[in-house]
């Protein structure tokens, strides 16, 4: 179905005077969903992000950098030569392009259409719910809603894997909710990663995951300064590390949930005759959700997209469903923790809302779906 179906051939004319389509999930053939499938039960289409070599190993370590886009690292190879010297694939992440819809695809090997975390702030039962920190604006909802519960798709294709992450995540209700029962091992410094992952690897374990999150954090806080340069060279580092830590015949996955736009100064807020049609906002200011006042959402799609299609990809709910955004199945579930109308930023634009003020000053963001949020990479080695 087309735009057209939505809104006037007017507004579907300025909106493509304005920039070209967003970058879509590769479900299915080179997507972050298709790598643990694969990995675990050689399952799927992800054998082409992934050679044989890494199939024939004894155990493989599975590295996620948070924020680490292609785009990003090819453009600053010479910092990190470890990470260039590992064969290379260029995978797409998943909509919203935000580290708990795309973690939970990863682990799942589903997309969010089935496992239901559709962003990061999404609507649920009359409430916006900030699944990272598991909380709406009165408070912590794990009596209310139990993780295990709200996510049910499997993960690790029903394993139990160490996973090596930050010692403050465990017990978070985003991490029961996409971790499931895994086996925690946790880290304070970045050093102690690999001498976690040496230790599993030396119990026998034949699957490890690690994440680590430095990447995310400095571009928020700094965008693409010397501080992110810093970081890489630290990441890059890191992985030298998880290297030496591989015994012979063990493989390293390096990938990541997202890339990153440099934001500073884009920041744009909705236009009053837009904004009087929308009783509450969801999403990230990257891939914002406007939930319609009753009755007009044929309005606000009409204000939105007159308004804002030099900023955002304006989008209907339903198109985007139809359009397999969110993947081949929606379930009841997810749909209606989506808005009515989605503003998807286009170039360096976001949306801001005052539910955000602990994020305004964020300068590298994501969300949206850029070729620079969209694109991650994959890399392998074997030892």
């Amino acid at each position: 179905m087309l735009l057209s179906q939505y809104v006037p051939s007017t507004l579907v004319k300025l909106e493509r005077m304005h920039d070209l389509n967003p970058t879509l999930p590769t479900f299915g053939k080179s997507c972050i969903s298709d790598l643990v499938p694969a990995l675990l039960e050689r399952r799927g289409q992800a054998n082409t992000l992934l050679s044989e070599e890494i199939f024939e190993c004894s155990a493989v370590v599975m590295l996620v950098l948070d924020g680490l886009g292609w785009y990003q690292l090819q453009q600053r190879s010479q910092l990190v030569p470890t990470l260039m010297s590992m064969q290379q694939q260029m995978a797409t992440t998943v909509a919203p392009s935000t580290t708990s819809t795309a973690l939970t695809s990863l682990v799942t090997g589903t997309p969010p259409g089935q496992h239901g975390i559709v962003g990061y702030r999404f609507y649920v039962e009359g409430e916006i719910f900030n699944v990272l920190r598991w909380r709406i604006v009165n408070g912590d909802r794990h009596k209310r809603i139990v993780p295990s519960e709200f996510q049910t798709e499997p993960v690790f294709c029903g394993q139990r894997p160490v996973v090596v992450q930050n010692a403050e995540y465990r017990g978070s209700g985003f991490s029961k909710a996409h971790l499931g029962d895994a086996r925690h091992r946790v880290w304070y410094t970045m050093s102690a990663i690999a001498v976690q992952v040496r230790q599993a690897l030396a119990a026998g374990e034949p699957f490890v995951y690690a994440y680590y999150e430095g990447i995310d954090k400095t571009a928020h806080a700094h965008g693409f300064d010397e501080f992110y340069d810093a970081e890489l060279v630290a990441c890059d580092n890191l992985v030298a590390d998880v290297m030496m830590a591989l015994p012979r015949g063990a493989a390293l996955v390096v990938t990541a949930d997202h890339g990153l736009v440099d934001c500073a100064g884009m920041d744009v807020a909705l236009a009053p005759e837009v904004a009087e049609q929308v009783r509450c906002q969801s999403g990230e200011a990257r891939f914002r959700w406007l939930h319609a006042r009753p009755g007009r959402q044929r309005e606000l799609l009409i204000a939105a997209s007159e308004a804002h299609s030099p900023h955002a990809w304006v989008r209907p709910r339903d198109l985007l469903i139809e359009e397999g955004i969110f993947g081949p199945e929606v379930t009841e579930a997810a749909r209606s923790r989506l808005g009515d109308v989605a503003l998807i930023a286009k170039d360096r634009w976001y949306f801001s809302e005052h539910a955000d003020k602990p994020e305004t000053k964020l300068i590298g963001r994501h969300g949206s779906m850029t070729p620079d949020e969209m694109f991650i990479p994959v890399l392998t080695y074997t030892h």
